[in-house]
């Protein structure tokens, strides 16, 4: 190892409508390592808390992309709660978040069920039949607690994303009840001899969500689709609200956060409900890097450098939309033809960047670089915060990146969590 390593520094490109690591240095961290800027955070918070006041709609956190126990109060100092995949996501929130708690899954346990009953705020059922299983007790548990709320999730049967395996309304999608669905079950329930109004007694609320990285026009398209199949059960006097899910890239520079709140407020006067919305990568988008070493430099055509941490089990994400993230200090080299490019661009240096795992595509990419890489060496892969540490496992026996916070407001930076072999060991015994 050398014994000073380099630190690609920051691209000033990179988050320039935030504040964004202003004065930080990774040395004396321990590598692999996510690090987490409060103060982008808090940049990110502050719009969505804003979008919140002027629509009057509730913006949950989506704990699927960003959960950090450690940050809990900072979160729900802004927004009004979270929204959770599971009991698990749902615990977590009641421990560190607080504030309203809502929770969506394609199926629960009987256990699972139960235990939610006691503390979330609104549960979500994927279809009617499921909710015909669960109605007698939940409305039980109702009578118990005045805040807890049911909602059915609804498929618009509209897709705007451009990658299938993230479109919830793709053909035979699992996610959500579509309207001829809804029919046949109330139809079936007819037949068994139970009213419409019967089935629905408990319902006070429908899901959606068809987004993924998507501005507000894909909305306004998803709501008129949304509206032109499912209009009469949206103005029924039960239904007080309204779940318009994630997928909304509220926080980006280009975002046209004016409509988004035209549409809400407009949903809410024609519908007479109370709006959500559940921003995950919104939340967390250019708040965090993963700070890495370079363990080896391998050739084969090109120098390959292997890094200390893996894309499948730290960027799983990278390998499944798939992309190509930044790397501070260097140029994404988007092309198949790496080898050609390197001989007509002598003024750079051309290096793949690897994980250390035994999968042949533990690939991060191609990077053109100011001077060679070396042994030792920092890299810094940038907007690493959503997605990344709430996929992590360890594969290969690969260890689980250690968590810092840094903040650029005071440049405090500290080391949250670090991982080691009881953690591997414990999800295998």
């Amino acid at each position: 190892m050398s014994a000073s390593p380099r630190i690609t520094p920051l691209t000033k490109q990179l988050a320039t409508d935030r504040p964004y690591f202003a004065g930080f240095s990774p040395e004396g961290l321990p590598t692999p390592c996510f690090v987490i800027d409060r103060a982008a955070l808090a940049y990110n918070l502050d719009i969505l808390g804003a979008i919140g006041k002027e629509s009057n709609t509730g913006v949950l956190l989506a704990l699927k992309a960003f959960a950090l126990p450690t940050l809990g109060k900072q979160i729900t100092d802004t927004l009004a709660g979270t929204t959770a995949s599971g009991l698990f996501e749902a615990r977590l929130a009641r421990d560190h978040l607080g504030k309203e708690i809502h929770v969506y899954s394609p199926a629960y346990t009987d256990d699972e069920l139960d235990e939610l009953l006691t503390f979330a705020h609104g549960i979500i059922f994927n279809n009617l039949r499921q909710w015909e299983r669960a109605q007698t007790r939940c409305m039980e548990a109702q009578e118990r607690r005045e805040d807890l709320h049911f909602s059915i999730r609804i498929n618009p049967e509209h897709s705007e994303g451009t990658h299938a395996i993230y479109d919830p309304c793709a053909p035979r999608s699992r996610l959500g009840i579509t309207r001829a669905e809804w029919n046949a079950e109330i139809a079936d329930a007819r037949a068994r001899g139970r009213s419409e109004q019967d089935l629905l007694c408990g319902i006070s609320g429908l899901h959606m969500h068809t987004l993924c990285e998507q501005g507000a026009a894909p909305l306004e398209r998803t709501l008129r689709a949304l509206e032109t199949r499912w209009q009469d059960i949206l103005a029924r006097p039960g239904i007080t609200n309204f779940n318009m899910g994630g997928g909304h890239h509220i926080t980006k520079p280009d975002y046209d956060r004016t409509l988004l709140a035209r549409l809400l407020l407009s949903f809410q006067e024609r519908f007479s409900v109370h709006t959500y919305i559940e921003p995950g990568e919104a939340a967390a988008i250019h708040s965090g890097i993963l700070v890495t070493r370079v363990l080896d430099i391998h050739r084969n055509e090109l120098p390959i450098a292997i890094l200390d941490t893996a894309v499948p089990c730290h960027m799983p994400d990278v390998l499944e939309m798939p992309y190509t993230p930044d790397v501070w200090g260097a140029r994404a080299v988007r092309t198949a033809d790496t080898a050609a490019l390197h001989a007509t661009r002598h003024d750079a240096h051309t290096c793949i960047l690897a994980g250390r795992s035994c999968l042949a595509g533990d690939i991060l990419g191609t990077y053109q670089f100011s001077e060679p890489l070396n042994v030792g060496d920092m890299i810094i892969i940038d907007d690493m915060a959503h997605y990344t540490f709430v996929k992590t496992n360890t594969f290969n026996g690969v260890p689980l990146p250690a968590i810092a916070l840094f903040d650029s407001r005071t440049g405090e930076l500290s080391v949250a969590c670090q991982f080691g072999y009881a953690d591997f060991i414990s999800r295998l015994m």
